[in-house]
């Protein structure tokens, strides 16, 4: 596994569809399904990229791992301005923060290793600790679902310790 890039994210709006899940009841898919087709009616995008964000209740969410803890979970896309948001989906402003950025290829349902490395080896080595911002998934042009040579960006909010 390789070290992160440490970036700060600037302050952003997304407009996509969001639901309440947990990892024992994940309906990623029903959520994806759903939103993907749709994208073409919210006004204002300012590229391609689809973003897989979750807002946990706790910064101990990972620590006191309960499978059947939930958390929202949106899909949605980045947006210039807000004026006219579709039925059925909402806005979320991603604050400004500091984000450790880990790439990721394969697929995505394989991607529970990488996510042993950050939360169980890389963060409790680092200088750094979880802040309470949204975690997301960038999912840019190199992304292809569930093909071995799918890529795409793993962001975890960060505070120095």
């Amino acid at each position: 596994m390789i070290a992160p890039r440490i970036q700060t994210f600037p302050a952003t709006l997304l407009v996509g569809k969001k639901s309440i899940t947990s990892f024992a009841k994940n309906n990623t898919f029903d959520l994806w399904h759903s939103f993907s087709p749709r994208k073409k009616e919210i006004n204002h995008s300012i590229n391609n990229d689809s973003y897989a964000v979750e807002i946990y209740p706790t910064t101990t969410f990972f620590q006191n791992f309960d499978p059947t803890q939930e958390f929202e979970k949106w899909a949605a896309i980045s947006v210039s301005k807000i004026e006219e948001i579709p039925d059925d989906m909402e806005a979320l402003t991603i604050p400004k923060g500091l984000y450790a950025v880990f790439p990721y290829k394969g697929k995505p349902s394989e991607a529970m290793e990488t996510f042993r490395y950050i939360y169980g080896e890389w963060l409790p080595n680092s200088e750094y600790e979880l802040d309470s911002r949204p975690y997301f998934a960038i999912m840019g042009d190199k992304y292809k679902g569930e093909h071995p040579e799918s890529e795409e960006e793993f962001w975890v909010p960060i505070k120095t310790r």
